[in-house]
């Protein structure tokens, strides 16, 4: 792929991601100094989207860890895998222990799990590790190791080195604050929600059939909902629901079925609580201000 700014946010678009001017660039320093990517900011932004629209560009795998409390090493890294191994030392019960032992702690019992697996991948793939800010501060460190050198150690087989080096992509809500050596390894960037016409692109290019009337009309009643006093935003995915919804509808114009609009609200609020403020009259001063 090529490195310029436009180049990257063309060959996302024709992916179905739509990046401002700033994500470009961070992806193009990501690509050209061969450093991870630490993405920052609400759920629902379209952190993890970066990832897989990467994966499409460069027409590789894209491998996931999604993090959570109380991961550890065996999970994300590697296993053995004990039960082919006990039937291992049954099959060769009676031979040299020491060669039994070689044996059955090979790879041919190791099972991959996402962190080796993308470092041993002819191509390059993507590896996304989402939503680091939930793992604890002992797996971080741990992954200082991999993201600095590319490598990981196994007691059993040794030191092993990445056959390629993978696209890291880091995504964090920010539930946690993270280490300033992770951040060190990282390049950063801050996703926040997208503006009005930035989000009718996205609705255009993801759902079939979305008018760029409709979809800026979409886009502009969301960000009038994000400035609800609401208890969670709605994110973009909640915004493609909805458009997907409206289009299913046969909806060509919001101001021409305001019950409609109110009705399947429902697609961008989560909470009982902001249901309840999103009332008839909010639904139609939003609509009124919808051009």
């Amino acid at each position: 792929m090529k490195k310029t700014r436009e180049d990257i946010a063309d060959a996302l678009a024709a992916c179905g991601y739509i990046a401002d001017a700033e994500l470009a660039t961070a992806i193009s320093l990501m690509q050209l100094l061969k450093r991870p990517l630490l993405l920052e900011g609400e759920a629902g932004v379209g952190k993890t989207e970066v990832a897989k629209a990467l994966a499409c560009v460069h027409a590789t795998e894209l491998i996931r860890l999604q993090c959570y409390e109380g991961l550890d090493q065996s999970s994300a890294l590697y296993e053995w895998n004990y039960q082919r191994q006990l039937l291992a030392i049954q099959a060769h019960r009676g031979e040299d222990a020491d060669a039994v032992e070689d044996h059955v702690f090979s790879e041919k019992y190791l099972l991959e799990r996402p962190l080796l697996a993308a470092i041993l991948q002819e191509q390059p793939p993507v590896l996304l590790i989402d939503e680091i800010d939930r793992a604890d501060d002992e797996f971080e460190a741990f992954l200082l190791e991999l993201l600095s050198d590319f490598q990981v150690s196994i007691p059993e087989l040794g030191t092993i080195a990445a056959t390629s080096i993978p696209h890291v992509v880091l995504t964090s809500n920010g539930t946690r604050e993270l280490s300033d050596a992770l951040r060190r390894r990282c390049l950063y960037h801050y996703v926040d929600y997208p503006d009005a016409d930035r989000e009718a692109r996205i609705i255009m290019a993801r759902i079939d059939g979305a008018s760029a009337l409709l979809s800026q009309q979409i886009a502009q009643m969301v960000q009038g909902v994000r400035k609800e006093d609401l208890r969670k935003a709605p994110g973009v995915a909640e915004t493609l629901d909805w458009a997907a919804v409206l289009v299913g509808l046969d909806v060509r114009d919001l101001h021409d079925v305001s019950e409609t609009v109110h009705e399947t609200l429902m697609c961008l609020l989560k909470t009982r609580e902001d249901r309840a403020r999103m009332t008839r009259e909010v639904t139609d001063r939003l609509l009124g201000t919808v051009a």
